[in-house]
């Protein structure tokens, strides 16, 4: 039996909602950044990126590359299989100690991405832990509900940053029952920042786990890039603090701190962890370059922020609507998924200029946008080009603007 028509039909049915998702094959020129060579050949040859979660650029920091360089120099590629099979490599390890230094933690567990960190992470509490109930912020990450859906415990969905009702519906829940809230610090998609401190209270007040998310805020937020519970003072009185690699800290993987024992708990009953073949050591010993040399520089964090406020200062001036919000993260937008994606190849093919379109089912439908993360290395004239680009095309495509 032939199944492609099974297949195709489906896919049939996205491109004709406009939710089709095209990929580009870009290549990003070393020492660049924010420059990437295109090889669709009916488009520029070279393009500005304007949506990278590489947000700080790390990715080509000379110190990051050279550590990677010596250790396939020192080790080779591999890791050679899990942790278990092949042992724990001492990259690992140093880069363990450095994450639950940046977090304040006695311990941290790596994992091969920030998605499988969250999964597993999460299913483990959830169904090991006694008579589990997990209170879901409404706009958690895919990887969270994933992890939640697999611990099938109970799970209790909160409305989003309401502190009011994640109080209401943790006071409904049977006292001897083990309560875990899960939220994220900084939301990718519209880059709000949650209320943490008023979170951690009520969790505190009915004796519940926090299992904090902080991929879109480690690096970049706090006095050593500890995220935002770094930057409020909280990380003491927080459970678990997840976070990813492959971000601010430009390489791969992602990771979990917390106390010793809570560690060694989802080392020992994670399947996620005890199965996958462990990251390539060379890695390790980049991020944790990365990590420690964030710690104590400034230098890209200022650099981005500048950005950010400047590239938020003009598209106010131009009208182009975007969220209001404290974070890095500019959503444009567009509120149509076929007029998002024909912005987004004009970008591309008249001005060389690289924002990738989110639609459904990353965000509702009706709330499509441009998601523009501006880096350190963008320039004055980069700003510049994008918003004349934007303010032309805002006018071709008859598409409304920002109420002054």
């Amino acid at each position: 039996m032939n199944f492609d028509p099974l297949f195709q039909s489906q896919i049939a049915s996205l491109k004709e909602e406009g939710n089709y998702r095209v990929f580009a094959e870009l290549e990003r020129i070393n020492q660049a950044l924010p420059r990437a060579k295109n090889h669709d050949p009916d488009m520029p040859t070279e393009v500005t990126v304007w949506c990278s979660n590489d947000y700080l650029g790390m990715s080509q920091h000379p110190k990051v590359c050279k550590a990677m360089k010596e250790a396939i120099d020192a080790g080779g590629i591999g890791a050679g299989g899990t942790r278990n099979i092949s042992g724990t490599n001492h990259e690992h390890i140093l880069l363990e100690k450095e994450l639950s230094d940046l977090h304040g933690k006695e311990a941290a567990l790596l994992f091969t991405s920030g998605y499988v960190s969250n999964w597993a992470s999460l299913s483990t509490l959830g169904s090991r832990l006694p008579d589990s109930i997990i209170f879901s912020d409404s706009l958690n990450h895919a990887s969270m509900i994933e992890g939640i859906k697999q611990a099938r415990c109970m799970k209790v969905i909160w409305q989003h940053n309401d502190v009011e009702d994640l109080d209401r519906k943790l006071a409904q829940a049977p006292a001897n029952s083990t309560k875990i809230v899960a939220f994220e610090s900084v939301y990718s998609m519209d880059g709000d920042i949650c209320p943490m401190k008023e979170i951690v209270e009520v969790a505190e007040k009915y004796n519940a786990l926090t299992y904090l998310d902080e991929v879109h805020a480690v690096g970049l937020y706090g006095p050593h890039g500890g995220g935002i519970a770094e930057q409020e003072g909280l990380m003491d009185r927080i459970t678990l603090i997840e976070g990813t690699l492959g971000k601010a800290f430009g390489c791969m993987g992602g990771y979990i701190t917390g106390s010793a024992a809570l560690c060694d708990f989802i080392r020992s009953f994670a399947s996620g962890f005890i199965f996958t073949t462990a990251l390539p050591p060379a890695l390790a010993a980049a991020a944790r370059l990365s990590v420690a040399h964030l710690k104590d520089s400034d230098v890209e964090r200022r650099a981005q922020r500048r950005n950010v406020e400047q590239l938020r200062a003009k598209l106010n001036a131009a009208g182009i609507p975007h969220m209001d919000n404290p974070s890095h993260i500019i959503p444009v937008l567009i509120k149509d998924p076929v007029k998002c994606r024909m912005l987004s190849d004009y970008l591309m093919r008249e001005w060389g200029i690289y924002i990738q379109p989110i639609n459904y089912p990353t965000v509702p439908k009706g709330t499509e946008r441009l998601r523009i993360t501006p880096g350190p290395y963008h320039s004055d004239e980069d700003i510049d080009r994008l918003v004349q680009t934007l303010n032309h095309l805002w006018k071709q495509c008859k598409v409304s603007r920002a109420v002054a």
